[in-house]
């Protein structure tokens, strides 16, 4: 089934924190809050380009930490996308929070307004690496909030970033293995970015903090993807959304920024199952077939793949549809 989000930025709201990575107000170029009539006026215009067709529709309240926000302001938020579910327009409404801004007294009101996807934003699970990030909660807020929320018809989902201060591989690793062990059923993996005016920005202009390279961030984030889909977790995300501001050449002042992240990060793992399978092959040429609907991915950008394979392996290939093969499944033929 098709599904669709409709965005509702929420720039920095609910949130008493100021997290060393976090500008939202660049993040999501959305620099001015929202009320009941902007939400009516984001969810029309949506539905005017979103073809039906049995495809699921949410509304999405993002940006910022939606439970922080004032009661009063939350259920006039929710009221106004509320009114689309109650008519059948949309099928639901989705939010992103914190884990320690969650709480019974939430869930049942978040409950009477139709939510059915709660979000939080975990990052992660160390707490040597959440003090360092100034997050203001901890693993125990995470753990509980994700034991309330499965005791309520939500579906969960999670968070989490890689390369913040004090991180490292392993710990993004047991990250994953926490977030799956919480049962989240999605999950939105984001590489630390150092955006113009916050605090990480001052830190790495005084050497104090060094982010990842693109080539570190997508070498973890293909092992995260895989972690999470073998234990039946939906990678929903990989890496900000391109926006004006989110580009080499827009707020973003270092790190691995790439506006099609996810899509080297998938071409990588087919570059890696492809080498291992021809490891041991004595051939200088070889076909290989994949899913019709994964050639893309095999072949990589701009042949990344093919190329990348010939300088290595001095094997040339050639990709070819198979539908008898299943996702990331392979089939070489050396000549």
């Amino acid at each position: 089934m098709k599904k669709y989000n409709i965005p509702i930025f929420v720039p920095h709201r609910g949130c008493a924190f100021d997290c060393v990575f976090c500008n939202q107000r660049r993040i999501t170029g959305s620099p001015d809050s929202v009320n009941a009539s902007d939400v009516r006026k984001i969810i029309d215009g949506h539905l005017e380009t979103i073809p039906r067709n049995g495809a699921r529709v949410e509304a999405a309240f993002f940006g910022g930490s939606f439970t922080g926000i004032p009661l009063e302001e939350q259920n006039e938020l929710l009221g106004a996308a509320y009114e689309y579910v109650k008519s059948g327009a949309i099928d639901g409404i989705r939010l992103s929070t914190r884990p320690d801004y969650i709480d019974e007294r939430i869930l049942d009101n978040l409950l009477r307004y139709g939510v059915t996807t709660i979000e939080l934003g975990v990052q992660s699970t160390d707490d040597g690496v959440l003090k360092a990030s100034n997050r203001g909660h901890t693993r125990a807020d995470t753990v509980k909030a994700a034991s309330l929320i499965r005791k309520y018809p939500f579906a969960l989902g999670m968070q989490m970033m890689t390369g913040l201060p004090e991180d490292t591989d392993e710990l993004s690793l047991r990250t994953a293995d926490d977030i799956i062990s919480m049962g989240a059923e999605m999950v939105r993996i984001y590489p630390t970015l150092v955006i113009k005016d916050t605090y990480l920005e001052k830190l790495y202009f005084e050497g104090k903090y060094k982010p990842q390279t693109l080539q570190e961030a997508v070498s973890l984030a293909k092992r995260l993807m895989i972690k999470f889909e073998e234990n039946g977790v939906n990678v929903i995300r990989v890496g900000l959304q391109s926006t004006d501001e989110i580009c080499e050449n827009g707020s973003v002042t270092a790190g691995p920024v790439h506006s099609s992240f996810r899509e080297i990060a998938e071409n990588a793992i087919y570059r890696d199952i492809i080498e291992d399978d021809l490891k041991d092959a004595k051939c200088t040429r070889a076909d290989v077939f994949v899913n019709p609907t994964e050639i893309s991915k095999a072949v990589g950008n701009k042949r990344f793949n093919i190329m990348e394979i010939k300088k290595k392996m001095n094997i040339d290939i050639k990709i070819y549809p198979d539908k008898n093969l299943k996702k990331r499944e392979v089939r070489c033929v050396c000549f």
